[in-house]
């Protein structure tokens, strides 16, 4: 499942929500509120990707 990263631009904490595709479109419009200072003053980051495969490359 795809890892969603979040930054509160109040307290600058970055975390995380883990979500399926389908339940990112219905949680998107909603207001997020940050985990340590309950702001809802957070703003969606690029994250890393990382893939992993069973071949040596």
């Amino acid at each position: 499942m795809p890892t969603y990263e979040f930054r509160c631009e109040k307290c600058k904490k970055v975390f995380e929500q883990i979500w399926s595709l389908a339940e990112y479109d219905k949680r998107v419009k909603e207001k997020r509120k940050c985990p340590r200072c309950a702001s809802t003053r957070v703003v969606r980051s690029l994250s890393v990707v990382q893939v992993k495969t069973s071949k040596k490359s």
